[in-house]
């Protein structure tokens, strides 16, 4: 089996936008370019769990999101890094059409899109791990076995409910968080 890092994408891979609808806003936080090569370089697969309720509150439309993920994908291919699997949840519990308005297995900080990622690539979720800015994004690695990293990059709550203090650590920025990884790869070390 693989090991892989799942990536949250907002305030974790580039700047936080409210909504992020339009490719061009897109900024990559610093070191996360680098940093991603380094994982790669070990060879780690790099997978993004996203949340993007935007598409069902209607801000954002699924071909505005392939476009903003395809930009991701250039702006990291230009430093080097390819990123190996984008999945991403457009659902919200109480807004969008009823398609999209439902409490999914895929949105977190339940664990589906790392347990999509995981299947489709072979990975072992015990040996991986979960970085993210956000309680949510800790707490479907946690959900999925993974080890946690969070980082403080982005808008959201730092704290981490104390169930998951055993398997999550608070780091400043993404590029203590790859430190952290390429330190320490036993599943079994916090």
């Amino acid at each position: 089996m693989r090991r892989a890092v799942f990536l949250d994408r907002d305030g974790t891979l580039n700047r936080e936008v409210h909504y992020l609808a339009n490719p061009e806003q897109l900024e990559l936080l610093p070191g996360v370019a680098s940093g991603l090569a380094r994982l790669a370089q070990d060879g780690w697969l790099l997978c993004v769990v996203t949340n993007q309720s935007g598409v069902a509150r209607g801000i954002v439309s699924p071909p505005a999101l392939t476009e903003i993920h395809a930009r991701l994908g250039q702006l990291l291919a230009a430093r080097g890094v390819n990123l190996d699997w984008i999945g991403y949840c457009p659902h919200h519990p109480q807004h969008g059409p009823p398609d999209l308005r439902r409490d999914c297995d895929c949105r977190k900080p339940k664990p589906g899109l790392l347990l999509q990622a995981a299947e489709e690539l072979n990975i072992d979720l015990a040996a991986s791990w979960m970085i993210g800015d956000s309680t949510r994004d800790v707490q479907a690695g946690a959900a999925a076995g993974c080890r946690s990293l969070l980082v403080q990059t982005g808008a959201e709550d730092q704290a981490i409910p104390a169930e998951q203090d055993s398997r999550t650590r608070v780091v400043p920025n993404f590029e203590v968080a790859v430190d952290r990884i390429l330190k320490d790869r036993s599943p079994e070390a916090p």
